[in-house]
C-alpha cells in the first residue's frame, strides 16, 4: 500500500502487458507505428540522456510540440527522470511564450523543426534556458537533435519515483483575461485523474479502444488521453501538427477509432467535412466535446446525421483538467430522446473524489434546484489548490477552487453553465447569459457559429451584441435571426443588434475570442457590419 503513485507505471504496464499495441503517429511521411514496449523503451533511453544536461530534481523541461510519438515520449521521461514536463501552448503570443518559459524557469525546450525560429528569436531573453533539441530533423546551431539523444541513453533505465507529491507536469492557463497562470501536477494527481477518466462513468476507456486525442497535447496535458491510453494498453492514435478536419475524419475511418476528444469548433468543422463529402463515421465511435460549452444543434446534428450520442462534459486546467462528464442514469432507461436532452447538454455530474457545490456571493449555499444560479467552487486529489509560485490567490476559498462559472445544480447533481462570471452581461440591473443565447442563436438553420458578448450602453450599462457566423450560402437577416429568439426569453434580453462576420477570433486554446470581440467592437462599433 505504500507504493507511490507514479506515472512511470502507466508505461510499464503497457509495456508488459501490450507490448504490440500501437502508437500510431501521423506525419507528412505517413503514419508511423511502434509498440508500447519499443516507446517504452525509447522514453526511457531519453529519460537517461536527460542527466546529460545536469538537470536537477524538479527542473522544469518545456516541450512546444504537437500531437506525436516524440511528444508522447516526453510525456513519461521527463517525469522518470524526476523533472517537471512543461507543456507549452504553441499557439499563443511569442511574448506570451516568453513570459511562461521565463516565469517557470525552463532549462531545456523540445521544440518541433517550425518553432525553432521561435526560440532562436526569444531564447536570449531567458536566461535559465541552457538546453534546446530539436525533435525532428536538425535545428542548427545551439541545437542537439532528439534522436541523437535516444541513441545515448539507456533503454534500461529504471525510474524512481519516491514521492507520489513530487512534480511531474505544469501547464499554464491560456491567459485570455490576464496573465497566464502555472497549475503544478503531481504524480498523485495525474494518476488519479486518469483512473477517473478511464472509469465507465468518466470517458470509459480499456485496452480495446482506439483513442485519438484532436485535443493538442500542449493543452491541459490533451485532457489526460496520452496517460489514460498507456494505463489501460489501449491504441493510441496521434494527429500530428496542425490536424484539419480532413485529416481527422481520415484518421478515425481508417484507424477504426472509438473514441475521440475535441472542442466543439473541431467537431463543427469535422460534421461540414462530413456533410460535403457524404461520409459517416465508423461504427461504435464515442466523441468526447470538451473545453467550452457543447451548442445543443450540434449534439442533435451527430445524433440525427451520424447515430452519434456525443459525450460531454467540464473541465479546467486547474482541475487537470477533467471534472464532469455527462452520462444519462440508469433509471433513465426508456426516457424519450426529448426527456433526455436536457440531460445531455448539461455539464453532468462530479467524476468518483471530484466535490462540486454551487454558492452564492458570498459563499452561501445555493438550492440543488435545477434553477437558482451561483458560482461553481470543486475540490478533490486532482484540484490544484493554489498557482506556480503565486500561491492561492482569489481564486480560492475556503479549500474550494472558485472556477469563474456560473451554473445551477439539480437534485441528481447534474451541473448545468449558464456562463462565465466575466461573460454575465448586466443589463438595467439583471442578469443575461450570453450561453443561452448563443445556443439559441445556432439552433437556426442558417447560424455555423454565433458570440454574444457585452457592449456598453449610456442607460443601461450594458447591452448583449450577438456576432454570427452564417452557413455557406446561407441568406438571412439580422431581423430574421432575431425573431427567432422571441418568446424563448424576456424581451429585454434579445440582442440588440446582430453582427455578422466571415470568421470568430480565436483564443490559442481554439474557444471563441470574446475579449477580443468586444474591444472590436467598442473600437470600432457594430457598424458596417450589421445587415
Amino acid at each position: 500500500m505504500a507504493v507511490p503513485l507514479a506515472l512511470p507505471s502507466f508505461l510499464e504496464r503497457a509495456a508488459t502487458l501490450f507490448p504490440e499495441k500501437e502508437v500510431r503517429s501521423w506525419s507528412e511521411e505517413g503514419l508511423g507505428r511502434a509498440g508500447w514496449r519499443a516507446v517504452r523503451n525509447r522514453a526511457w533511453a531519453l529519460a537517461s540522456a536527460l542527466s546529460d544536461f545536469g538537470l536537477g530534481p524538479g527542473n522544469r523541461v518545456a516541450s512546444l510540440a504537437w500531437n506525436h510519438q516524440r511528444h508522447l515520449e516526453l510525456y513519461f521521461a521527463v517525469p522518470a527522470a524526476g523533472q517537471v514536463l512543461l507543456t507549452v501552448n504553441a499557439r499563443l503570443s511569442p511574448e506570451q511564450i516568453v513570459q511562461i518559459l521565463g516565469h517557470a524557469e525552463a532549462r531545456v525546450v523540445f521544440a518541433d523543426q517550425e518553432f525553432v525560429p521561435l526560440v532562436d528569436e526569444i531564447c536570449t531573453r531567458l536566461p535559465a534556458l541552457e538546453g534546446r533539441v530539436v525533435l525532428a530533423g536538425d535545428g542548427g546551431a545551439g541545437w542537439r537533435r532528439y534522436e541523437d539523444l535516444v541513441a545515448m541513453g539507456d533503454p534500461r533505465f529504471v525510474p524512481s519515483v519516491l514521492d507520489e507529491e513530487q512534480a511531474a507536469g505544469l501547464c499554464y492557463t491560456s491567459g485570455t483575461t490576464g496573465e497566464p497562470k502555472g497549475v503544478l501536477y503531481s504524480h498523485r494527481a495525474l494518476v488519479l485523474h486518469t483512473l477517473g477518466i478511464c472509469l465507465p462513468d468518466g470517458f470509459d476507456l480499456g485496452e480495446a479502444d482506439v483513442i485519438l486525442p484532436a485535443v493538442p497535447m500542449f493543452h491541459a496535458n490533451a485532457w489526460g488521453l496520452p496517460y489514460a491510453a498507456a494505463m489501460v494498453g489501449a491504441t493510441l492514435v496521434l494527429p500530428g501538427p496542425r490536424p484539419d478536419p480532413g485529416r481527422l475524419v481520415e484518421l478515425m475511418a481508417s484507424e477504426k477509432v472509438s473514441f475521440a476528444a475535441g472542442v466543439p469548433t473541431v467537431w463543427m468543422d469535422v460534421l461540414e467535412r462530413l456533410r460535403a463529402q457524404s461520409r459517416t463515421l465508423p461504427e461504435g465511435l464515442r466523441i468526447h466535446s470538451g473545453g467550452a460549452p457543447t451548442p445543443p444543434a450540434l449534439l442533435e446534428a451527430y445524433r440525427t446525421e451520424q447515430g452519434v450520442d456525443v459525450l460531454t462534459g467540464w473541465g479546467m486546467t486547474e482541475l487537470s483538467p477533467v471534472g464532469c462528464v455527462t452520462h444519462p442514469r440508469g433509471e433513465m432507461q426508456g426516457w424519450s430522446h426529448e426527456e433526455l436532452l436536457p440531460v445531455r447538454t448539461s455539464q453532468g455530474t462530479p467524476l468518483p473524489l471530484v466535490e462540486a457545490r454551487i454558492v452564492d456571493d458570498v459563499g452561501g449555499p445555493v438550492p440543488r434546484d435545477g434553477v437558482s444560479v451561483g458560482e461553481l467552487e470543486v475540490r478533490g486529489p486532482w484540484v490544484t489548490d493554489g498557482y506556480f509560485r503565486r500561491g492561492a490567490d482569489g481564486s480560492f476559498r475556503d479549500g474550494w477552487l472558485r472556477t469563474g462559472d456560473v451554473a445551477t445544480m439539480d437534485d441528481r447533481g447534474y451541473v448545468r453553465l449558464v456562463d462565465r462570471t466575466k461573460d454575465l452581461i448586466r443589463s438595467g440591473g439583471e442578469w443575461i447569459s450570453s450561453v443561452q443565447l448563443e445556443h439559441a442563436l445556432m439552433d437556426h438553420p442558417d447560424v455555423s457559429e454565433a458570440v454574444v458578448v457585452a457592449v456598453p450602453h449610456p442607460r443601461l450599462q450594458e447591452r448583449p451584441c450577438a456576432c454570427v457566423v452564417l452557413r455557406p450560402g446561407a441568406d438571412v437577416d439580422s431581423a430574421s435571426l432575431l425573431a427567432s429568439l422571441q418568446g424563448r426569453f424576456p424581451k429585454w434580453w434579445i440582442p440588440d443588434e446582430i453582427v455578422f462576420l466571415d470568421a470568430l477570433p480565436r483564443t490559442a486554446t481554439g474557444k471563441a475570442d470574446k475579449r477580443a470581440l468586444r474591444l472590436r467592437l467598442r473600437e470600432e462599433g457594430p457598424g458596417s457590419d450589421t445587415r
